[in-house]
């Protein structure tokens, strides 16, 4: 079972849409007489578009008299000629009280490239947003690019990225303390990993440069764990889009920061740089909204309550040389196995090094933990909760089983008997989930698969892997089939959307390597779910749509994004998306967190909350609203891999 992030700091907003219009555009309904919108139907299409050739689906929801009777028209959004019309499809169910009935839209048919709008006629009247009919490869790679930018835009250190757009995110170097920090002996933390219990922290006696990297979300902190899997996702994308420069570029700037969170000479892997839960004492990088330039010019002495938020704490994951919690241990592995691919045609002597990184890492790994310990992946260890690390060492293994066969390395065998073996014991366990920052199994099944080559070890072959694939799949598609929207997401539980994204990529990864396309209409509506057809009308990505997440809970998009007042958003930044109504009660808010003025009128998400969960564009709901690095790279890889899935 896949476990949820609890609560982070998490943070804020950018210039955006008038309320009203915001409004009309999110009932898409063109205005009424009075000069509101009218709310009877809305109509819900994936706002970036459909690919030439796959299955297409929009929906339409409302009061069941009022859809018994209606058609529909698509129109050229350009001038707004009829193309194609029909009849409502059939009805998939009840959402909430205001919007008893929901009716699909097929649009399969509707091939021709173009852009367009679904105009209602006849016992109900309502517009949709603007949606593209294009190849997927046209459609796919500028989510990518926009990705890239969310990272872009995360960037820490010296080498923050400046070029792009007019409206990109920037700011300035920020937490260049991080070439020389120091390192402390592990925090202990109240049960709820909520308070420090420690008086103050302890000192280790060495310092590290742990500068660059990405801030892991809305706050400033940087985790070993997110950023491997980011890392690992970006030079997986990079086999699908081998010509994208940004692509490949974004990937070294992570793998540079990975590299100085793992010691060779002392065989010391870093988890952690900035703590996210202190006390009086200690206060920390959750207790301060600001720009990530701001703490280079705090004035502050050892003993002062800031001096960790300048003179950020590193942890280790272990004592040098003592094993290496699993779960780091074989995603890290798998980051730099990755890169020793991606040089091993260009630079074979780099790819060497990446290898013996990769594989002096994953003999670290403690494959005997405590039972009744969970696996280390932050510290607090809730911030990012896990239950397998199998997944993880099968996933290190695969890697380094395909770098090592592409530097005619001997060493491959072994490890691709040991990655069959932990792939063995994930299939026996019981901690099986979806593809996500907490299970990374869908990725390490693809690529043992290659690796295995038809043959079998530990009494594991492909289609062994193929068939848990399926039942990550199927696990979805269960959900899907009750759900109005067809969503094989948990709409009440955290990481909605990055879980939706996660099935989009592993039924790409499912039908590229067996050449079974049945999830391929599955793998469709999740992508429209999380970029438009869902109850909300809303895109989970920042820039993606008519209608997307406008205030974010992110600092720098706060602060910058206000003061730049050029219209500067934090494009390409995916957010969790609904969740649990109850988790909403409360926000969070700082004194120096600016108001979001695009923030869309009050209530105006509310009518379309269901199924016990909520949707919230606002500034300090982190519940809903937080872009985290995960999130948008998850979605990166499945865009990824369906624009190549649309040239096969």
């Amino acid at each position: 079972m896949n476990l949820p992030r609890t609560p982070r700091l998490l943070v804020a907003a950018a210039a955006g849409l008038g309320t009203l219009l915001f409004a009309a555009s999110l009932h898409g309904l063109p205005f009424g007489g009075d000069g509101s919108p009218s709310t009877e139907v809305a109509i819900r299409v994936d706002q970036v578009g459909y690919a030439r050739g796959e299955t297409k689906r929009a929906y339409v929801m409302g009061p069941a008299a009022a859809l018994a009777g209606a058609r529909f028209e698509v129109v050229d959004a350009g001038n707004d000629d009829v193309v194609t019309e029909g009849r409502l499809g059939a009805v998939t169910g009840r959402w909430n009280a205001k919007y008893p009935s929901v009716r699909t839209v097929d649009l399969s048919a509707l091939n021709t490239p173009g852009t367009y709008r679904i105009v209602l006629t006849g016992s109900a009247v309502g517009r949709s947003p603007a949606f593209r009919v294009a190849g997927a490869r046209e459609l796919m790679t500028p989510l990518v690019r926009d990705n890239v930018r969310f990272l872009q835009a995360q960037r820490d250190g010296a080498d923050v990225f400046t070029g792009g757009p007019r409206n990109a995110l920037r700011h300035g170097p920020s937490h260049l303390a991080d070439q020389d920090a120091t390192v402390y002996d592990p925090p202990e933390y109240d049960e709820e990993g909520t308070e420090l219990l420690d008086e103050e922290l302890t000192p280790a006696g060495e310092r590290v440069d742990v500068s660059g990297g990405w801030f892991d979300a809305g706050d400033f902190l940087k985790f070993t764990g997110t950023t491997s899997y980011a890392v690992a996702e970006l030079l997986l994308a990079q086999r699908d889009l081998p010509g994208m420069t940004e692509l490949s570029d974004e990937a070294s700037h992570g793998l540079a920061w990975l590299d100085r969170m793992w010691d060779g000479d002392s065989e010391t892997l870093y988890v952690q740089v900035g703590i996210g839960a202190g006390n009086d004492a200690v206060r920390t990088d959750h207790d301060v909204w600001r720009l990530p330039e701001a703490d280079d010019r705090l004035d502050v002495s050892p003993g002062d309550p800031d001096h960790t938020i300048k003179h950020r704490p590193v942890f280790r994951a272990a004592e040098p040389g003592e094993g290496v919690s699993a779960s780091l241990a074989g995603r890290v592995a798998a980051a730099f196995a990755l890169a020793a691919q991606r040089a091993a045609t260009t630079d074979p002597e780099r790819a060497e090094e990446w290898l013996g990184k990769a594989a002096a890492v994953y003999a670290l790994a403690d494959t005997a933990p405590d039972p009744d310990e969970p696996p280390l992946t932050a510290i607090p260890g809730n911030f990012y909760p896990e239950d397998s690390w199998q997944d993880d060492m099968e996933f290190g293994g695969a890697e380094l089983a395909l770098a090592a066969q592409a530097l005619g390395d001997d060493r491959a065998t072994d490890w691709a008997d040991d990655a069959a073996r932990w792939a063995g014991a994930y299939l026996r366990s019981d901690v099986q989930g979806t593809l996500g920052v907490a299970d990374v199994s869908a990725l390490a099944h693809a690529d043992l698969a290659t690796v295995l080559d038809g043959s079998r070890a530990h009494g594991i072959a492909a289609a062994d892997l193929y068939e848990d694939l399926r039942r990550q799949l199927e696990d979805g598609v269960a959900r899907a089939g009750d759900d109005p929207f067809g969503a094989g997401a948990v709409y009440d539980d955290f990481d909605a959307v990055p879980h939706t994204f996660g099935l989009v990529a592993t039924a790409r990864l499912y039908a590229g390597a067996t050449g079974d396309t049945r999830y391929a209409a599955f793998a469709g509506r999740q992508r429209g779910w999380a970029l438009g057809a869902n109850a909300w009308g809303t895109s989970f990505m920042i820039g993606a749509g008519e209608v997307y997440p406008h205030c974010p809970e992110h600092q720098l998009a706060n602060l910058r994004g206000s003061l730049d007042g050029e219209g500067a958003i934090l494009r390409g930044g995916v957010v969790n998306g609904p969740n649990a109504a109850a988790r909403l009660a409360e926000l969070n808010s700082f004194p120096t967190m600016r108001k979001c003025t695009a923030a869309p009128p009050e209530g105006a998400w509310t009518d379309f909350d269901g199924k016990g969960a909520r949707y919230l564009d606002d500034v300090g709901a982190w519940q809903t609203v937080e872009p985290a690095l995960d999130f948008t790279t998850t979605a990166l890889l499945a865009f990824a891999l369906t624009a190549r899935a649309g040239e096969r």
